[in-house]
């Protein structure tokens, strides 16, 4: 159970690391960064408001993830939602390249991590809480 742990904690700081940039290029600085990272005119406040609190939602969720790490008792409720949140991205992501077609190589890339992520999230929450038997 000991490494079982080991692996969970690290997955979640890993995850926490790779998102933290991410989610800074959605919302620091979105009149610079989504021109040149998605093409996206970020000069209108509105557009500005929506990715800056999408970042705001991704830097809640890796503090949550960060602190699972370190806390036992935080780590599986750490762990769902890592995998409700990537899951959810990588559906959503699929259901627009189904209805609008395919996006840049980028987010195609983003897709592909999230559904991994999500899938080894659950790989471990597997049998958690249920002795060997």
């Amino acid at each position: 159970m000991v490494e079982r742990n080991k692996l969970q904690s690290a997955f979640l700081l890993v995850t926490a690391a790779g998102l933290t940039p991410i989610a800074l290029s959605y919302g620091f600085a979105p009149g610079a960064s989504l021109p040149w990272l998605f093409g996206i005119d970020a000069d209108g406040v509105n557009t500005r408001h929506i990715f800056r609190a999408v970042m705001g939602l991704y830097l809640a969720l890796v503090g949550f993830w960060i602190t699972g790490a370190f806390r036992a008792d935080l780590r599986i409720p750490a762990l769902w939602s890592l995998l409700i949140f990537m899951a959810g991205l990588a559906l959503g992501r699929l259901l627009s390249l189904v209805v609008d077609g395919w996006p840049q190589p980028l987010l195609t890339l983003y897709m592909v991590l999230e559904f991994a992520f999500a899938g080894i999230a659950w790989l471990l929450l597997r049998n958690v809480g249920h002795d060997p038997e």
